[in-house]
């Protein structure tokens, strides 16, 4: 009897430190390849470069490449969840393949941090959404950063140029909405695809319109077409990007057409250039020093600081989960995480500083905008 009582409380003490010191698995669905490569390529980089090991717990990245496409994005979410067990999913890098995770997340009740800018995949808090969250500054917050560029540069015409998917959409209703509230005209409207290898038609329309400047919402490298074209037929107005262009890719393939274009981006983009005093140096430059040590200089991104973002949310909220559930209780475990990421309050980041809540999974504010103009192919950041 007594052998007994030794060998159960032996059993009981292994299980509870395996149970302490379960893997927390971290499913990571990224466009690896495709037509949005150029931001799936810097997440992947990222996620490579978080820690191993957060508050005492081996922490294991499964990886899973979506090639752009929604559909493939909701069947790598499903296998991450069904078969891996994960515990949280990253991803994915792009706005249609974003919402179309949601309902598989939600339904699953799998915490999610997508990568994506789209509003729509956080806002409103509702439903499904409600375990979702998202780090790169929403569509909502960069359309009014350039409104307001707009009307500081006195432009009262602008045209309107985006992908024909839900990212093309959601700039679209914010920025239609801010533009109307500011005062300003968008005398034309277009659309174009992914993979288009032509806007002439397009371009065409914008032109024969006059507009004093062009919004161009399009993301990675196909974002360079409609820039090329327009300086193909000689368009002289102000151009503006979205943050979507916010890597080296697209200044390399925009090359001297893209020169002089303004956009927002993430301050960790910009680091170095980040007055002292700015609260996100400190948390920009972090970023910076670590991507640039890993991968080289003039390598920074938006999507490798939306990326970074999500691993740090991750280490702050991953100890507050375990305070309340273990990884080997899976459904407790991730409704202890889903609930730590929605009470994060001033978590600086590469992107801005964090403040969740019930009605927001974003969290960012203006702080988290830089506003940034092409200068032989590199950005300088505008005072």
């Amino acid at each position: 009897m007594k052998y007994s009582k030794l060998v159960l409380a032996a059993a009981i003490g292994l299980a509870t430190t395996a149970s302490a010191w379960a893997d927390i698995k971290v499913g990571v669905v990224l466009s690896g390849t495709g037509p949005a490569a150029s931001l799936g390529i810097p997440e992947k980089r990222t996620v490579e470069l978080f820690p191993k090991e957060i508050a005492g717990q081996k922490m294991d990245y499964i990886f899973m490449d979506d090639g752009s496409d929604p559909t493939a994005a909701v069947k790598a979410t499903k296998k991450l969840i069904d078969e891996d067990k994960v515990d949280v999913v990253i991803g994915s890098s792009i706005t249609p393949s974003s919402l179309a995770m949601v309902d598989v997340v939600g339904g699953a009740k799998v915490p999610n941090i997508s990568l994506a800018a789209g509003r729509n995949i956080v806002f409103p808090v509702e439903g499904n959404r409600q375990w979702v969250f998202n780090t790169p500054q929403t569509t909502g917050l960069m359309a009014s950063a350039i409104v307001k560029n707009l009307v500081q540069n006195k432009v009262k015409t602008v045209a309107f140029i985006g992908f024909d998917d839900a990212y093309g959409e959601d700039w679209w209703n914010n920025f239609s909405k801010d533009a109307k509230a500011a005062g300003i005209d968008i005398v034309a409207n277009e659309r174009y695809n992914r993979t288009a290898t032509s806007v002439t038609g397009q371009v065409l329309h914008i032109t024969a319109a006059k507009p004093q400047s062009v919004l161009i919402a399009a993301s990675g490298t196909p974002a360079a077409l409609p820039e090329r074209a327009l300086k193909q037929v000689g368009y002289k107005g102000q151009i503006y990007q979205t943050h979507g262009v916010a890597n080296p890719d697209f200044l390399r393939v925009c090359g001297a057409d893209c020169n002089g274009t303004i956009l927002p981006v993430s301050p960790g983009v910009v680091a170095a250039q980040l007055p002292a005093d700015s609260p996100i140096k400190q948390s920009a430059m972090k970023y910076a020093q670590a991507y640039e040590g890993a991968y080289g200089k003039n390598q920074l991104s938006q999507f490798s600081a939306n990326a970074w973002d999500a691993g740090t949310l991750l280490e702050h909220a991953i100890p507050v989960a375990l305070k309340k559930a273990q990884p080997s209780n899976l459904p407790e475990f991730r409704a202890a995480l889903r609930d730590a990421l929605e009470g994060l309050k001033n978590i600086a980041g590469a992107d801005g500083i964090y403040s969740m809540s019930p009605t927001d999974h974003n969290g960012l504010d203006d702080r988290a905008v830089a506003m940034v103009q092409i200068e032989n192919g590199t950005w300088k950041m505008q005072k």
